[in-house]
């Protein structure tokens, strides 16, 4: 969809302000697949929204409407009380809505410092024919670029890595400097797709620590998908399931690992070994 055909955000009429997000009978369909059936929930401001279900329940999907990457077929996404339904991923980024993507999405060949450098360009200050010409405004911006990023990679504990290549970290700190970029946005809600995914214990409890940290220090609401559930009821304050495209549960983590639906949805029918499951996870 051009820029000039692109439907203009409008305020929606019963948006709650307390609320970051809200997804209003959010459905998509795959030609005969119904993948996200009258999805529903909301996520008041500086929350830790949990997502979860078994694989294929539709959680990606769920992200991928609320950023622009699919359109939904119907229903929809309500962010600080403007409906961005539609709208293409650069614009819901601009408007404070970023992400992180289960495969770790990084410039892998680029500097750490590079790839922060980045995300910060869209804001650069100076024009085109200033980045042909490299003057003197060109210089000036392109330095404070670099001190904002460093600034910022501290923040991260990669200050010492300014200068190592992106897929040369190790695993936990790729994941921080994903993070990190994804912040270098400055959003006000951040959407994280399986954070812990490939993590060993020792990192997950730290990610765990980076995921609290960063809520606080950025001020933000975050959402997310995660398999381990340790993490999801270690810091989640609220969560929501979904099995075959639907939410069958939304609670308190307490609420969720007792829910009859939730244990039949990952163990099957008449199974009550799930809630035993979460316990000793998250223990």
């Amino acid at each position: 969809m051009s820029a000039a055909n692109q439907p203009t955000p409008k305020a929606a009429e019963t948006a709650a302000p307390e609320n970051t997000l809200e997804i209003r009978k959010l459905s998509k369909v795959f030609g005969g697949l119904r993948a996200v059936n009258n999805m529903e929930f909301s996520i008041p401001k500086g929350a830790l929204f949990g997502l979860i279900g078994p694989n294929g329940a539709g959680k990606t999907t769920v992200f991928n409407m609320i950023t622009g990457v699919y359109e939904p077929t119907s229903g929809d996404v309500i962010f600080n009380g403007t409906n961005i339904t539609g709208l293409e991923p650069h614009l819901i980024n601009q408007m404070g809505i970023a992400r992180t993507f289960q495969n770790i999405r990084l410039f892998q060949s680029l500097s750490v410092l590079d790839n922060v450098r980045i995300a910060y360009h869209p804001h650069a200050g100076y024009s085109m024919s200033d980045s042909i010409f490299h003057n003197h405004k060109y210089e000036v911006k392109e330095k404070e670029l670099t001190e904002r990023a460093v600034e910022f990679l501290s923040v991260f504990n990669l200050q010492d890595r300014l200068r190592e290549t992106a897929k040369n970290l190790p695993y936990g700190e790729q994941r921080r400097l994903e993070i990190a970029r994804a912040l270098a946005a400055n959003p006000s809600l951040l959407l994280l797709d399986e954070p812990a995914a490939g993590m060993n214990p020792n990192e997950s409890v730290a990610l765990m620590d980076l995921i609290h940290f960063i809520r606080e220090r950025f001020n933000l609401t975050i959402l997310l998908i995660e398999h381990q559930m340790r993490v999801v009821m270690g810091i989640c304050e609220t969560i929501a399931v979904m099995d075959f495209g639907e939410r069958i549960a939304l609670g308190t983590p307490q609420e969720i690992q007792n829910d009859q639906r939730v244990i039949e949805a990952y163990l099957g029918p008449g199974s009550a070994a799930l809630s035993e499951k979460f316990k000793r996870k998250k223990n």
